[in-house]
């Protein structure tokens, strides 16, 4: 037997091991801290340690047990960052996966994983009211940033041949760090982002875009894409779409949508995301509020050839000769990415096992959360809302008394505080200034008896008693 071979028995004892861990770590998540009591020395010490030159056999995973108890688990208490809360039937798509090892790049390499992946893109797109848009999964949000401005400068100004040339990109105030990575690692530079401010809802405000459109039209300068947030992180603010999508029509300008955290929940109140459909690139995070595994982001996009005309490069090697143009399909076309994981089984498991209503329904319960937990902050003297609530996101902090000095050196001890109790996992958010403690709802296992915990939690940590 080779090596690397392990027999069929072996496996199986293996891998009943394995679901084993996982189904009792599962099952006690709702007693587990938020995070693991322990620090960076006791991680080393438990988890480094010498590459062994004689394999360990079964005994290897007996250092799982560590990794699980280390790990922040993904608590029906956690509502930090913008992070979904691993959906266990995918879980388990993503173990097969990794099994079929599958490289989804193009139908001849994997007819089962393309096909897959075509079906949940269609699926999503048409559900949340884009069913004329196209695209494929890829890493995150992060990439399909990147790859829908890519998408944009190869349609507006030509690149790929001679080099980038200038060209405007606009966003608001409040947009996600990508967009200015990918103003860099496309040669646009971030210094022609122009960053517009937003109005008293964390929105971008258009009457300002005009204006800085207006003045680089005046200076000479080529307008190339404007950044609409569908969710933006700190807030949760939704821009307003139809405005800006007019804007870029005037203009003959790209607009691409960031809705990495927010659109997917056009699922379950679809009025909030008017426009959306008009956006010539969208991205979405399936690993946000779909609940999927990391990871699961999907660029979406209006026009097919624009993405084939950004994207294609093949060599000879890679080339399809396939005159069928479902077996002569290639993602490599049409994307950044060549070796591609088979990411849609997960998705497409998950949504078949539930149903879209599951789904929607769990999206609203998160909303339903922040609404509570709004309330509950609005009550509460020692406390401050700092932001209204559009999505699922709750900014707030603590303010014991009114005129309190040095708030955000206040708040930001409490943060550190309530998260080393490990009863519940809140992050941060800066709001005009104000540091603020954040609550993000994008979590299927969160009840209403956990949302109830917060507010106590913190007035707990800020020894007041709740």
């Amino acid at each position: 037997m080779n090596a690397l071979n392990v027999s069929d028995d072996e496996l199986r004892s293996l891998t009943e091991r394995v679901t084993a861990m996982a189904a009792a770590f599962l099952s006690e998540l709702p007693d587990l801290r938020t995070f693991p009591d322990l620090s960076s020395r006791e991680a080393l010490d438990r988890l480094a340690g010498p590459l062994p030159e004689h394999g360990l056999g079964a005994q290897a995973l007996q250092g799982l047990e560590d990794v699980l108890s280390m790990c922040r688990p993904p608590s029906p208490r956690f509502w930090g960052y913008v992070l979904g809360s691993n959906e266990p039937v995918a879980a388990l798509a993503d173990l097969l996966v990794s099994v079929l090892n599958q490289n989804v790049t193009a139908w001849r390499s994997s007819p089962a994983g393309v096909t897959v992946e075509r079906q949940v893109v269609q699926w999503i797109a048409t559900a949340i009211g884009c069913p004329t848009h196209t695209g494929s999964l890829c890493g995150g949000g992060s990439a399909a940033n990147l790859m829908g401005l890519a998408i944009a400068r190869e349609a507006l100004l030509p690149a790929n041949e001679s080099g980038a040339r200038p060209g405007i990109v606009y966003a608001s105030a409040e947009a996600h760090m990508s967009i200015a990575k990918s103003m860099a690692l496309l040669g646009l530079g971030r210094r022609q982002l122009r960053s517009i401010p937003t109005d008293s809802r964390f929105r971008l405000d258009t009457r300002q875009l005009e204006q800085a459109i207006a003045a680089d039209l005046a200076a000479g300068n080529r307008p190339l894409a404007v950044v609409a947030t569908a969710g933006t992180v700190n807030t949760g603010a939704i821009d307003p779409l139809q405005e800006i999508a007019a804007i870029c029509a005037r203009h003959v300008i790209w607009l691409h949508v960031d809705g990495a955290y927010g659109a997917l929940a056009a699922l379950a109140v679809p009025e909030k995301f008017r426009g959306l459909e008009l956006a010539d690139s969208l991205s979405l995070d399936a690993h946000k509020w779909l609940y999927q595994p990391l990871d699961c982001g999907m660029l979406l996009y209006r026009n097919r050839a624009a993405a084939q005309t950004a994207f294609s490069f093949t060599a000879e090697y890679a080339r399809t000769f396939a005159s069928n143009p479902l077996e002569g399909f290639a993602f490599f076309e049409e994307s950044l990415e060549l070796s591609r994981r088979f990411r849609a089984l997960k998705l497409w498991l998950s949504l078949r096992y539930h149903g879209l209503q599951a789904f929607r329904a769990a999206i609203r319960s998160d909303l339903q959360h922040a609404q509570d937990l709004a309330q509950t902050v609005r009550g509460t003297p020692a406390l401050e809302l700092l932001a209204p609530v559009e999505l699922s996101t709750v900014c707030f902090r603590y303010r014991p008394a009114p005129g309190t000095a040095v708030l955000n050196e206040l708040n930001a001890q409490l943060l550190q505080q309530v998260i080393e109790r490990g009863r519940v996992y809140l992050s941060n958010a800066s709001i005009n200034g104000q540091f603020a403690l954040r609550a993000c709802f994008v979590n299927h296992r969160t009840s209403d008896a956990d949302v109830a915990t917060i507010v106590p939690e913190v007035l707990a940590a800020a020894g007041t008693a709740g």
